[in-house]
Formats: structure tokens, C-alpha cells, sequence
């Protein structure tokens, strides 16, 4: 699963991407898991399976959606991202993943 994190300049969400990538890892879930900042995103979407913004870009949904071609397009919820709570980002994941 490639899941992409989107922020204003890719730098808020690195703590994010390594406490989701250690929740991962802990659960056993092959999952590349990377950030970049919104002027980046166009480029790396293609590479996403599902693409999640930071509560602070979450005015870019509408934007992002559109480029994102189908794949699913979440917000991260402000709890989990104020308490870099990664287990709990990789869980809504997992559950948007299943429901498709």
C-alpha cells in the first residue's frame, strides 16, 4: 500500500509519516509511506494508492480529489495529527481501504 501525506511544505507531517510507518511495521503491513508539500502533490499522486492531507491543507481537498482520479482523498483527523497518533492514522486508513 503507498500512502501520501500532503501538507504547505512537507514538513509537518514527517513526524507523522514515522510514527505511521512504525505503526506499520509493528503490525507487520508492507506500506510505503511518504510526505511532500502541496506543490509537490501533482507528482506523486500517480504513486499514492490513497493520499491524506494535514488538517491544516484541509481547504486543498476539493483539489487534491480532482487530481487524485478515483483513489480515495482523507483528511487526517486534528486528535490524531495533534498527538502524532500514527497507529490511529493507519487505522482509519486501513478501514477507508477496506470500504473503498
Amino acid at each position: 500500500m503507498n500512502i501520501l501525506l500532503i501538507c504547505s511544505a512537507g514538513m509537518s507531517t514527517s513526524m507523522m509519516m514515522k510514527r505511521m510507518k512504525e505503526a506499520a511495521a509493528s503490525k507487520h503491513i508492507n506500506a510505503t509511506i511518504w510526505a511532500v508539500g502541496e506543490g509537490l502533490a501533482k507528482d506523486h499522486i500517480p504513486k499514492a494508492d490513497i493520499i491524506l492531507l494535514g488538517p491544516q491543507v484541509r481547504y486543498l481537498f476539493q483539489k487534491i480529489d480532482g487530481m487524485a482520479e478515483g483513489k480515495p482523498v482523507m483528511v487526517m483527523d486534528l486528535n490524531s495529527y495533534g498527538n502524532l497518533d500514527g497507529k490511529k492514522v493507519l487505522e482509519n486508513v486501513l478501514i477507508r481501504m477496506r470500504g473503498k
